[in-house]
């Protein structure tokens, strides 16, 4: 499949590389920007791919445009609203790395396969790539009743984009915890750390779930993990995962009842340092899921 990317920032460029060092079932056809003199777009030329900064209207009017299967959007949410309505006359299906969400929360390893044939898939948030995996894998054992998570991730990896989505990050990803990950109510922190040297990206999971059978829980957790790996090979386990009986009214949950466990899941994301710094993985694994999308999309189209 033939692949262009909007946005020619830190996150477009990695995609960009990540597409061109992949296995060839998802291939480069163009880079859109809105800057003539951005790095990203004169990388992309000295790679051999075509560009354009007029935007989504470079895009329209580029040769070879109709040969485009799969559009990347890696703007910011208002100019996706843009873009998607500027595209949706042509038929191609799009892959949104910004809060849009216009359409379904896609999570490679949970619901893919659900959304192949929707034409705008939203890969929600780095936050809810990295933790709706393991809410699911929880989930997929015993009801989780309230899901909370806390993304860590080095300031420096946080751009404008980021900061100016906070809200929507956090929003997003609570949406995506109960709507993907199966949490009857979710909960997102965002911290951007301003630690030097910058810190890996580190995500905290706790779920609130009746008593159940640990050991299956934990190695629900485990196979999920090693599913995101397979993609985002810096994605891991810190440790073991925690099981803690929570006494009624914990103030953690907010919920009363006994008889219920809180289990705690600790994940590091090591970014593949492609384009961007090994520290940011909240990057990475957001160009990692897009690509891995394009990827099955182009898998099934093979197959047919």
């Amino acid at each position: 499949m033939k692949a262009a990317v909007i946005g020619s920032g830190n996150i477009g460029t990695d995609l960009l590389i990540k597409i061109i060092r992949g296995a060839g079932n998802v291939t480069a056809a163009a880079m859109i920007g809105i800057d003539p003199e951005s790095e990203g777009l004169a990388r992309a030329r000295r790679l051999g791919v075509p560009t354009s900064a007029d935007g989504v209207a470079g895009l329209l009017a580029l040769d070879g445009f109709d040969e485009i299967d799969v559009v990347f959007d890696a703007t910011s949410a208002a100019a996706h609203h843009r873009n998607a309505a500027a595209l949706a006359p042509y038929g191609k299906t799009l892959v949104d790395l910004t809060p849009a969400a216009i359409g379904p929360y896609v999570v490679p390893p949970v619901n893919l396969d659900q959304h192949l044939d929707a034409r705008n898939v939203n890969m929600v948030t780095c936050g809810g790539q990295a933790t709706v995996p393991i809410v699911a894998a929880v989930s997929a054992v015993t009801p989780v009743h309230y899901a909370e998570i806390v993304a860590s991730i080095a300031a420096r990896s946080a751009g404008p984009g980021t900061r100016a989505n906070i809200d929507e990050f956090t929003e997003t990803t609570s949406r995506a915890l109960e709507q993907v990950g199966g949490a009857a109510r979710g909960k997102a922190i965002i911290v951007l750390n301003p630690a030097e040297p910058p810190l890996l990206m580190r995500d905290t999971v706790h779920c609130v779930v009746d008593d159940c059978d640990t050991g299956r829980v934990a190695a629900s957790v485990h196979a999920m993990a090693a599913s995101v790996a397979a993609y985002v090979p810096g994605y891991r386990l810190k440790q073991e995962p925690q099981f803690r009986a929570l006494a009624p009214g914990d103030p953690l949950t907010g919920l009363a009842g006994g008889g219920r466990l809180l289990v705690s899941v600790y994940l590091e994301v090591e970014g593949a340092a492609h384009h961007l710094p090994a520290y940011a993985g909240n990057l990475d694994i957001m160009t990692s899921a897009a690509l891995r999308t394009a990827e099955r999309l182009a898998e099934r189209s093979r197959a047919r």
